[in-house]
């Protein structure tokens, strides 16, 4: 692969605790690049924080779902490669298998279940979609 990795972030907007360090440490080795985000709930924030990162306007999403849906239409040289999932704990899970569902990669920094029926949920997705 000649380019950087494409990645979508959900959370991590100016409203975040920790979401520039998120951001620091994926781009560390200047391998993966920010094109497309959910960067907050607020969706005031969450475009705010967009055009801060510079994002097309276009790629700048003020619900996950909607964000996931999108890149998973678009065409396979412009979507994204991988979600990095900056959310509360209690909000990764939902997100994280829905991206599965699109066929992306997930990043997730903390704990992805916070119970055994969402751990056998996100083992038979993982298994299902290898």
């Amino acid at each position: 692969m000649n380019r950087k990795l494409r990645m979508a972030m959900i959370g991590g907007g100016k409203d975040a605790f920790i979401g520039a360090v998120h951001r620091l440490a994926m781009f560390m080795d200047g391998q993966a690049e920010l094109v497309a985000g959910t960067l907050s709930i607020n969706p005031d924030i969450a475009v705010d924080s967009g055009r801060s990162l510079f994002l097309d306007e276009d790629r700048i999403y003020t619900d996950y779902k909607v964000m996931l849906e999108k890149e998973a239409a678009m065409p396979a040289d412009k979507r994204i490669d991988f979600v990095s999932i900056v959310t509360p704990n209690f909000v990764h899970f939902d997100p994280a298998i829905m991206a599965l569902e699109k066929g992306f990669n997930v990043v997730v920094e903390k704990p992805i279940t916070f119970n055994l029926e969402q751990a056998k949920e996100l083992k038979a997705k993982v298994d299902e979609t290898g």
